[in-house]
C-alpha cells in the first residue's frame, strides 16, 4: 500500500457484517472506524476524515444513499469515495448507486470480503484498473492459447477468475502496462 495507511469508515447496522469487514480491512493495514448507521457515519466522517467510506444500504435513522448525499453536500467530505454493500442486490439499488456517484456496488455473497478490499485499494491507489475478460470473445480465447493457460482464466492457485490488470504509465499518451492476475492471490 505504498507505506500509506488508509483510514476506512465502515457503516452498517449489522454487527456481523461490521466485524467481518473490520477484520479483513485491518489485516490489509487499514485503520478502521465503525458506525452503526448513516447518522453516526456522517458524524464520524466529519470528525475522522476517512480516506474511504464503506456503507450498507438499509439502516435505521439514515440509509446508505442518504449518507452519500449528505457527504456530498459537505465541502470537507464531498470527495471521500463511497462504496456500497448490498445484502439484497436489487437492480434498482445498483442503478441508484451509479447515479449517486457510489464508486462501486458490492452484493453480499457475490464477492468475497477480500475481493472488496482489493477493489477499494485499487481505487484509492489510483492509476490501476482491473478488467474482467469476456470468455466468449475470440481474442480472449486466442489469449488463453497464446499464454498456454490450460485452465482458461482461472487462477491456478485458488481457482478464482483472473482479471486483466492495467497500470497507468502515461494517461495523456494512453499508455498502460498489462498483467493477467488474480485479484485474491496477487492482491496480497
Amino acid at each position: 500500500m505504498d507505506n500509506k495507511k488508509y483510514k476506512i469508515l465502515i457503516v452498517d447496522d449489522g454487527d456481523d457484517a461490521r466485524t467481518i469487514y473490520k477484520d479483513v480491512f485491518e489485516k490489509e493495514g487499514f485503520d478502521v472506524v465503525e458506525a452503526l448507521d448513516g447518522v453516526e457515519g456522517l458524524e464520524k466522517a466529519i470528525k475522522e476524515m476517512p480516506d474511504v467510506v464503506f456503507t450498507g444500504i438499509i439502516m435505521p435513522r439514515m440509509d446508505g444513499f442518504s449518507l452519500k448525499e449528505e457527504l456530498s453536500k459537505n465541502v470537507a467530505t464531498s470527495n471521500i469515495p463511497v462504496f456500497m454493500n448490498s445484502h439484497m442486490g436489487r437492480e434498482e439499488d445498483r442503478k441508484k448507486a451509479q447515479i449517486s456517484g457510489i464508486k462501486d456496488f458490492f452484493v453480499v455473497g457475490m464477492i468475497t470480503p477480500k475481493e472488496v478490499v482489493v477493489r477499494i485499494k485499487a481505487t484509492l491507489e489510483g492509476g490501476n484498473y482491473m478488467l474482467k475478460v469476456n470468455h466468449s470473445d475470440s481474442d480472449a480465447f486466442r489469449l488463453v492459447n497464446d499464454l498456454g493457460l490450460g485452465n482458461g482464466f482461472s487462477c491456478p492457485r485458488c481457482g478464482n477468475e483472473m482479471v486483466l490488470n492495467l497500470k497507468t504509465i502515461s494517461l495523456p499518451n494512453k499508455e498502460f502496462s498489462a498483467k493477467l492476475s488474480c485479484p485474491i492471490c496477487d492482491g496480497k
